[in-house]
């Protein structure tokens, strides 16, 4: 069943959903948020486009397979938790960087926030791939 209203409703929602889910992410650290509920935010954009068009669509739109962002979401969480053990401290110790962009312009950032970005992908990775995989097998059922 094809209806109007939510692939319209689809096309308008997904950007802005995508765009919360960075928003949720990047506000984490200090705040409710993260990895976890970013990517789960990220996933329903993209299971929304799903029930919109079709799963064939969706994983176009994702443009990378979901098995191999798990992956770099797991290698990105391991590389910030090995920056703590490069100083000589414990894994996943916290380690900050600051670069100056301009003078009024400092960034700060450091692996919580690396982890976080992996999180994000694994939780996005592996909750696309299981729902997807609901809806192929659903689609082959009727």
């Amino acid at each position: 069943m094809t209806s109007l209203i939510l692939r319209t409703a689809a096309r308008y929602l997904f950007p802005l959903i995508l765009l919360f889910s960075i928003y949720v992410l990047f506000r984490g650290h200090n705040d409710p948020g993260g990895g976890f509920v970013g990517g789960l935010a990220a996933a329903s954009a993209y299971v929304l486009y799903a029930l919109a068009f079709d799963v064939k669509a969706a994983r176009g739109l994702l443009r990378v397979d979901s098995a191999r962002l798990t992956a770099w979401g797991l290698l990105l969480a391991l590389l910030s938790g090995l920056a703590g053990l490069a100083a000589g401290r414990p894994f996943l110790t916290a380690r900050w960087g600051k670069w100056t962009i301009t003078e009024t312009w400092i960034v700060k950032a450091g692996t919580p926030l690396l982890f976080d970005v992996g999180v994000y992908l694994v939780v996005l990775g592996v909750t696309v791939t299981i729902l997807f995989a609901l809806a192929e097998g659903e689609d082959e059922a009727s």
